[in-house]
């Protein structure tokens, strides 16, 4: 019996390789809002979300903004 999936190796690649795709999904969704307006479906909602949460999280967002980059840098390694 072949239990490869339950490595904790195989099971770390899969939810980084997710994570890092995940990742470009939404900044591509990002720039797309970004660039064609918030009235773009789909993207136009993901810009609008992603600013109430930076809002909520920090005067201005400064903080959610450090604390994305810190994650970034993180992901990156």
């Amino acid at each position: 019996m072949n239990m490869d999936w339950l490595k904790l190796e195989t099971i770390k690649e899969f939810l980084y390789k997710t994570t890092e795709v995940l990742s470009l999904v939404v900044a591509v969704s990002l720039l797309v809002g970004i660039v064609f307006g918030p009235e773009t479906a789909f993207f136009g909602s993901v810009v609008a979300n992603f600013s109430s949460i930076l809002s909520v999280m920090g005067q201005e967002g400064l903080l959610a903004l450090i604390s994305i980059l810190i994650i970034a840098a993180i992901l990156k390694k």
